[in-house]
């Protein structure tokens, strides 16, 4: 449902007091992630893994991408850096006119059942609670990225739509970010009681891969090139990933309880915090 232009105007407004009084520059993408970041909480290693498949699916350095449901374009400005090609598709137009916002010429405005073309990978980094559009991406690619929030965008799985998953991982929403960054900064909760509740934080955020099952193995030995990469470039990151450190999101972190539960060998082991998971 397109959003209310004075609903708009409003949270532009409180954006725009928040930033006045803000611990931290970077604290309004997880605060105000519909203006100033995502959904989902990402860090560099998730835009080149995005990209590495990206490439793969391709065969080239230039693959055709699209990023459905891009919103602003924060993640979608991240992948241009090295797809200079990559376009968007967001269908609610008035988050640019009627704020006054320039839309940037790679972003359409078009609802996802219109999408034209093929494309060497889409990415779904966002689908309304009760749309369902998998079918129309489906016939679009061959390779698709898609995120979802536990309990939320449910319906960004594309098992049965002529897809297989071949790997994910796990990362925080910006909801749990929100609330560690609420808790540390603005609520004048006490440290003990913090440290109480970081120890049940949890991270909500899946990223599924999912391939033809002819591609999946080109799919798959492309991700699993790219991470003894990522193992020597871990250290390149955005410099709002400082919040993610500073909130007990780390990379390849393991979290409160799921850390009890591998001590102790339970089947609740969780993996790590972007840990690659593979299933082909």
């Amino acid at each position: 449902m397109p959003f209310n232009t004075t609903d708009l105007r409003n949270a532009l407004a409180a954006l725009q007091k928040f930033k006045i009084t803000a611990s931290s520059p970077h604290h309004a993408r997880y605060i105000f992630p519909f203006f100033c970041g995502t959904y989902f909480a990402y860090r560099k290693v998730d835009v080149m893994r995005v990209v590495a498949i990206a490439r793969a699916a391709s065969g080239n350095t230039r693959p055709s991408y699209l990023d459905v449901g891009c919103g602003y374009g924060d993640f979608l400005d991240k992948v241009r850096e090295f797809i200079p090609d990559a376009m968007g598709i967001e269908k609610d137009a008035g988050i640019f006119y009627g704020l006054g916002i320039p839309k940037p010429e790679y972003i359409r405005i078009a609802d996802a059942f219109w999408i034209d073309g093929r494309y060497d990978l889409i990415f779904v980094g966002w689908m309304e609670p009760g749309v369902d559009f998998r079918d129309r991406i489906a016939k679009s690619t061959d390779v698709i990225v898609t995120t979802l929030d536990q309990g939320l965008s449910l319906a960004a799985e594309f098992d049965g739509h002529g897809f297989e998953r071949v790997a994910w991982w796990r990362t925080p929403s910006w909801e749990d970010v929100n609330t560690e960054i609420t808790n540390l900064y603005y609520s004048g909760m006490s440290k003990e009681k913090r440290a109480d509740l970081a120890r049940l934080r949890g991270a909500h955020n899946l990223w599924y891969v999912y391939s033809r099952p002819e591609r999946s193995a080109k799919i798959r030995a492309a991700i699993e090139s790219h991470l003894v990469q990522e193992a020597n470039l871990k250290q390149d990151h955005y410099d709002f990933e400082d919040v993610l450190d500073e909130c007990g999101y780390g990379y390849m972190q393991q979290l409160g309880q799921e850390e009890k539960l591998v001590a102790e060998n339970h089947t609740g082991f969780r993996s790590k915090l972007w840990q690659i998971n593979f299933d082909r």
